[in-house]
């Protein structure tokens, strides 16, 4: 559906600049007023664990006021759909003053890939490029040859194209399997970075988790290891269709269990509001479709800085293990059975958990996710001296040699462990 919104969105974009009758932007309500903007003399480039927008500031808000809004939410890197190379040109100009990364995404990328990239290859604030969004089997001919194409010439940045989730249909597919899909991607579209979408919160006033998500995780995970490609994944911040308005637990619950599964990367979709000409009412997204900020950015904003403390344990780790505690674990999972050798026991009270170790460099830890969107996960857990657990502000205590904690819904206790 996703892929379908942004090819409609496109198509407007350039309706409405061509016919001269893009609207002004309207001036933010008191208490939206955005914070004094500062201009750092060299963009931001902390080792942290890439955050983007995917559909990020409008293109008729290019401004340093907008992307300095979009940086103090606590995103690295965007991408917006514009009209022009000129456009994507200005929109580079803007965030490489405030610190944001963007991915090239305008007509004339996929007419003259060659000429663009040219264009773009060394601004200081490309991330890389946007080739897709959810493609079905039968485009990966015409992408794999696109993404050869600007590999001849730059080699050194992101080659994106996200993908379907688990629970696309066959026909969306193009093939029998989403395994197969995956695979097939992999061997025919020679990208670098890796990435899919699924939104497991569903529901309104009785929240659910889509039985498949855990699955997609564990299949897209796998698959990324054997290719020895990283992986970016996506958290739902936009409410629209069976999707509620986006909550403090659900963010959490989706960002973390797709850091505690190797994810590198964390993708929100959306940044900005959209109007979909198909219909679809999207709403409380982190900005609204007339400019102002949500509670959204509030929550997104906390996680972000979250996300950020917390990279040291994730950036650049490699997933060891990873399994599921609870009276039912999810499908398409496996359940707790060993522990590693510095933790004597664990053990949870309440839905289950998703235990993951990480190995980073010569450090080990063991990352906990509550799995539970409203409920509370009672943990116990026994370690040998030397275990450390890791705070969300990034600083770490002494593990005491049996303790209990109460996790937070959708939320994670990280220890790094002993060798």
């Amino acid at each position: 559906m996703k892929k379908m919104i942004i090819f409609k969105l496109l198509i407007l974009v350039c309706i409405v600049l061509s016919n001269g009758s893009c609207k002004k932007s309207k001036v933010l309500p008191e208490g939206n007023k955005i914070p004094e903007v500062i201009i750092p003399e060299i963009p931001e480039n902390q080792e942290q664990i890439p955050t983007m927008a995917f559909v990020g500031v409008i293109e008729s808000q290019t401004t340093i006021t907008r992307y300095q809004e979009l940086r103090n939410s606590g995103i690295t890197h965007s991408y917006s759909v514009v009209s022009s190379a000129e456009s994507m040109q200005k929109a580079l100009d803007v965030a490489y003053k405030t610190g944001v990364k963007m991915f090239v995404s305008c007509p004339e990328l996929y007419t003259d890939p060659e000429g663009i990239v040219k264009r773009f290859m060394k601004h200081p604030a490309l991330a890389g490029y946007y080739l897709g969004d959810e493609p079905s089997r039968n485009k990966f001919s015409k992408i794999g040859e696109l993404t050869r194409r600007i590999k001849a010439i730059d080699s050194e940045h992101i080659l994106y194209v996200n993908v379907f989730p688990n629970y696309a249909s066959e026909v969306s597919l193009g093939v029998n399997t989403y395994l197969e899909y995956i695979q097939t991607f992999i061997r025919e579209v020679p990208v670098n970075l890796l990435s899919f979408d699924h939104y497991p919160v569903i529901g309104d006033t009785n929240l659910s988790i889509r039985s498949e998500w855990y699955q997609n995780l564990e299949t897209f995970s796998d698959e990324s290891r054997k290719a020895n490609k990283p992986f970016w994944a996506f958290a739902l911040t936009v409410a629209h269709d069976v999707y509620p308005i986006p909550a403090l637990a659900a963010l959490r619950l989706q960002v973390y269990s797709n850091l505690a599964y190797g994810a590198q990367g964390i993708q929100y979709f959306t940044y900005w509001t959209i109007h979909d000409p198909g219909g679809i009412d999207f709403n409380n997204a982190p900005i609204t479709i007339d400019g102002r900020r949500t509670n959204v950015y509030d929550l997104m904003k906390i996680v972000n800085e979250e996300i950020k403390n917390l990279s040291k344990v994730f950036l650049g780790a490699k997933l060891v293990s990873v399994a599921h505690t609870g009276t039912n674990i999810p499908i398409g999972t496996k359940r707790l059975t060993e522990l590693p050798k510095s933790i004597k026991n664990l053990n949870s009270e309440g839905m289950g958990a998703v235990v993951a170790v990480l190995d980073k460099g010569i450090d080990s830890y063991l990352v906990v996710v509550n799995r539970d969107l409203t409920g509370t996960l009672k943990l116990t857990i026994g370690c040998n001296p030397g275990v450390e657990r890791i705070l969300k502000d990034g600083s770490s205590v002494a593990a005491k040699e049996l303790e209990t904690l109460t996790v937070d819904p959708g939320d994670v206790t990280i220890y790094k462990l002993v060798k």
